[in-house]
């Protein structure tokens, strides 16, 4: 139920300003008349987050090299080691598909860290399953009432502040989900929040929870809801726009990380941040031009390197990381595709990281080396990686709280 505390905290204001297109003038003036100084504000530790929803191909992604098998299994999808399209060697046993090739100079400079064989514990070939798993934070728990990050944010250990986590996309993901207070905003530009909780409540019985708390909001300036909205308008007065020379691609992950690159250089004390990347799930012509791998590799690729370029001055304090929520099968499909299988890759993108490998274990790929005989087997469970970067990056060392029932050890990169 909510409380009108809760109300105010959750962004009252801005669903509001959502459905009539705008802040009241006087709110803003109210706002503005009693502002004080941002507590918590400035440069921070922030740790970006892109969910690739559908489940990439991680074999095709970051390609074993000389494997005797693979020409077997995936004629038509294996990607050359010579010749034009080529794969971009990484180490003696792993090439980057070349629609990656602007990743490859963060490799080759140590910033970029591969994670290969990593995934899920349980098996499930759900992809709703497998992404409630991964968001939790709790493999084989479905419906668990919160997310990793949303947890990770209660555990950053100070007062929080209006942007300290932020979800860059139409609805409040599953991993902030949770008690700490996070931000889920559809586009900086409109200052419209997305919908989901908050903005569930504009369907219903909105006006009279309005009218009973305007007035207390006028009077608390300091509000999540206000603050956040008067430092958002900063945000579009200063103008960040990208760096001069960087190009992100026009997609929505484009789209979200340059309003994620907007908020770090503002120093409105970003954290922890969220954007995905949607249409993985390659069932058919996987490797055609305009297909799905082929249209989101490079569209991922791109994107990371124009937003790395653009914190360029910030990347000390910044950190990304990739995660899907399972891999493809290893033989290719009759439609020239893949299935929903169980290991794939994750990338991790940092100065501090210990970059220029790829983690963990790809067997060769014979029959009885496979899960079920036909995918990649989980060798690294994916709360290694996230409880590492939590540490590393964060600060954050409580994995029993990250991680509830999970007795493993971190990964360290």
């Amino acid at each position: 139920m909510w409380t009108r505390r809760a109300f105010i905290k959750g962004g009252a204001l801005a669903a509001f300003a959502s459905t009539l297109g705008g802040v009241p003038m006087f709110l803003t003036q109210a706002a503005a008349a009693q502002s004080r100084k941002n507590a918590g504000l400035g440069r921070k530790k922030t740790l970006v987050c892109i969910f690739q929803r559908g489940a990439m191909d991680g074999i095709q992604a970051v390609q074993p090299l000389d494997d005797p098998y693979l020409p077997k299994l995936r004629p038509d999808l294996m990607v050359p080691a010579t010749g034009e399209g080529k794969l971009i060697e990484l180490s003696e046993q792993f090439g980057l598909n070349p629609l990656l090739k602007s990743l490859a100079p963060l490799y080759w400079e140590n910033r970029l860290a591969i994670v290969h064989g990593i995934g899920s514990p349980v098996a499930t070939r759900s992809h709703f399953d497998a992404q409630d798993y991964m968001e939790s934070g709790t493999p084989g728990k479905k419906g668990a009432d919160s997310g990793w990050l949303n947890r990770a944010t209660g555990l950053l250990g100070h007062e929080p502040t209006p942007f300290r986590a932020v979800s860059l996309t139409s609805a409040t993901p599953k991993a902030l989900y949770g008690l700490a207070y996070t931000l889920t905003i559809e586009n900086l530009d409109n200052l419209k929040l997305a919908d989901g909780e908050v903005g569930s409540l504009t369907n219903r019985g909105f006006e009279a929870l309005y009218r009973q708390t305007t007035q207390e909001m006028i009077q608390n300036t300091g509000s999540v809801s206000l603050d956040a909205v008067r430092i958002l308008e900063e945000v579009r007065v200063s103008a960040l726009s990208p760096s001069g020379g960087v190009t992100y691609p026009d997609t929505p992950l484009g789209t979200s990380l340059r309003q994620i690159a907007q908020l770090v250089k503002a120093g409105v004390g970003l954290e922890i941040a969220f954007a995905e990347s949607n249409g993985w799930d390659t069932h058919a012509r996987q490797q055609a031009p305009y297909g799905g791998f082929t249209r989101n590799t490079t569209d991922l690729g791109s994107s990371i390197a124009a937003f790395w370029q653009d914190v360029e001055n910030f990347q000390d304090e910044v950190m990304v990381m990739t995660m899907t929520e399972f891999g493809r099968t290893i033989h290719q499909n009759g439609s020239l595709g893949t299935d929903h299988g169980r290991a794939s890759c994750m990338f991790v993108l940092g100065n501090a990281i210990d970059g220029g490998k790829v983690y963990g274990e790809v067997p060769p790929l014979a029959v009885e080396n496979l899960a079920d005989g036909r995918d990649l087997p989980v060798t690294t469970d994916f709360r290694a990686l996230f409880a590492g970067v939590a540490a590393k990056h964060l600060g954050i060392n409580d994995t029993a709280t990250l991680f509830p029932g999970w007795k493993g050890a971190a990964l360290s990169i």
